[in-house]
């Protein structure tokens, strides 16, 4: 009789998570009870206009969240362990090994001070106790692997000597460099124009699924999140609207947000086509039920 493989759980479980920023009378909600489940080798996007919380939510799950932002309730759990107030120390040897990021603007993400081989070699060194030769040697398969040319010069140059790309590709080296079971890729398609955001994203989808990461996917860019994720939440004033498998969002949504999200969305099918704004009537509605459940949890203490 064979047995039954052990059940395997999420990579990242965030779990009725509140979060507000410390102000001078009053805090501010941010995240108000989101919740979702991100499975191994998963690519899960967060989407939804600005100010919607995307980014907060990933900055909570690795803990580089603002100074003034205070988590008031809820958890985040990395393979099953409870990290949501991780001491600094700890929480510095999860990242690398067990979690990368790949930023927006690489731009101010890279050390504009040292060369770009560097600063791959010292996440190595740092993480996974390479020596210098060995780091060497890894820093330049990972420039390879993300299809940099001539990653001999490159290694050489400072991150203004190259293109927005290249630094993203850079960036994505360092996510992977110590293949994290979880990266959060925060809108890392933004700053770049159509064709190169094509070749990232192929790259991000490329290596996630030569390492099997999980990607926690923020944007708000619904055709990024029909080409690359699993599934998807979509969000709006901190709170969860839905989730689901991302074809089923895209098809068949359920909630009259993210069927004004589709409509929104420019098609390179129809050009020409009348853009059609999120309506005011939908956001207005939508910002009073966030309003009444923020009074309503206050009211219960």
């Amino acid at each position: 009789m064979t047995a039954t493989p052990p059940a395997v759980g999420p990579t990242l479980s965030v779990r009725d998570l509140h979060l507000a920023i410390a102000g001078r009378r009053r805090d501010t909600p941010i995240l108000r009870g989101v919740s979702l489940d991100i499975a191994p080798g998963e690519v899960h996007g967060l989407v939804g206009e600005s100010g919607a919380g995307k980014t907060m939510i990933g900055k909570a799950v690795l803990g580089i969240q603002p100074s003034r932002a205070r988590i008031a309730a809820g958890s985040v759990l990395f393979d099953g362990r409870d990290i949501t107030h991780l001491p600094e120390r700890e929480r510095r040897r999860l990242m690398g090994r067990g979690m990368g990021l790949i930023p927006q603007d690489p731009m101010t993400s890279l050390n504009p001070a040292h060369r770009i081989g560097a600063q791959i070699a010292d996440v190595l060194r740092l993480h996974l106790g390479l020596d210098r030769a060995a780091a060497g040697a890894r820093t330049l398969e990972l420039l390879n692997e993300v299809h940099i040319r001539a990653p001999e010069r490159v290694v050489r140059q400072y991150p203004h000597e190259l293109s927005g790309g290249m630094r993203q590709r850079v960036s994505i080296a360092i996510a992977f460099a110590c293949r994290p079971k979880l990266i959060v890729a925060d809108e890392p398609t933004t700053a770049l124009d159509v064709t190169v955001q094509r070749q990232v994203l192929a790259l991000i989808k490329r290596m996630q699924a030569q390492e099997d990461a999980s990607i926690l996917f923020v944007t708000h860019d619904l055709g990024v999140v029909a080409k690359i994720c699993d599934r998807v939440t979509v969000l709006h004033g901190g709170r969860v609207l839905e989730t689901g498998a991302t074809r089923r969002i895209v098809e068949a949504p359920g909630h009259d947000y993210t069927r004004a999200l589709i409509a929104a969305t420019p098609r390179h099918d129809r050009p020409g086509g009348l853009l059609r704004p999120v309506p005011e009537a939908l956001t207005a509605r939508l910002d009073a039920e966030a309003l009444a459940y923020d009074a309503a949890r206050g009211s219960h203490g």
